[in-house]
């Protein structure tokens, strides 16, 4: 009994075996029909492609040469350090370049919240009304007033600039308020009164100052 059950043991095993080596050569059996398929399958593109290629290298003719492709392989080869430099560099472009679009994008929000800023405080109001100045500047006078005004303009800065002093403006705010000061309708002004302010030392030097200037409006020559 205990050799029927060994024999029987093994016979199991052997039928394992061969059903395992069936299923391997199923196997290998369907690897190579597809790999007859796929060679079928490529062949003719293959085919097409060599056609393609002998076609366009017949329109090249005589300027291509083997030798020339090989040159080439082995300049790709002897450089390579060189290619891997240039990826290198073209990635740290890539990089700066986002960078750059990232900057760009900050400094355009901050540009966009000054002109906000300057708009609120009304400087484009002020620069609309000063070319509205500008305009009328450019339709009331013409070329030849521009050319007489750039002649004298040193003189015309000068005389804004001893204008512009502070004792003469000092004077010209005094006599602005004077001009002001109107004397009352019933108030009588004789004669007397007039030559008594003509002894006061502020009078005096007002009428010189008056004479001064007819004197010099005397000398100027007038064109």
């Amino acid at each position: 009994m205990t050799d029927t059950a060994i024999t029987q043991e093994q016979f199991a095993l052997l039928m394992e075996k061969m059903d395992r080596v069936e299923s391997h050569i199923a196997e290998q059996q369907r690897r190579q029909q597809e790999m007859e398929e796929l060679q079928r399958d490529l062949i003719p593109i293959g085919n097409h492609m060599v056609k393609l290629a002998i076609d366009e290298l017949a329109e090249i003719g005589s300027d291509f040469q083997s030798e020339d492709l090989f040159f080439l392989l082995k300049r790709v080869l002897r450089d390579t350090h060189l290619l891997s430099k240039l990826l290198d560099q073209l990635e740290n472009a890539m990089e700066l370049s986002e960078d750059m679009q990232v900057l760009g994008k900050q400094i355009f929000n901050q540009g966009v919240l000054e002109l906000d800023r300057l708009e609120r405080q009304g400087y484009f109001a002020f620069a609309r009304e000063g070319w509205k100045i500008v305009e009328r500047v450019v339709t009331e006078f013409s070329e030849e007033d521009v050319r007489a005004l750039a002649d004298n303009v040193v003189v015309i800065l000068k005389t804004v600039r001893n204008m512009t002093q502070p004792e003469i403006m000092a004077i010209a705010n005094q006599s602005v308020d004077a001009i002001r000061e109107i004397p009352a309708e019933d108030e009588t002004i004789s004669a007397f009164k007039l030559v008594k302010e003509m002894g006061s030392p502020q009078v005096r030097r007002g009428m010189s100052r008056m004479l001064n200037l007819l004197k010099v409006m005397g000398e100027t020559p007038t064109q």
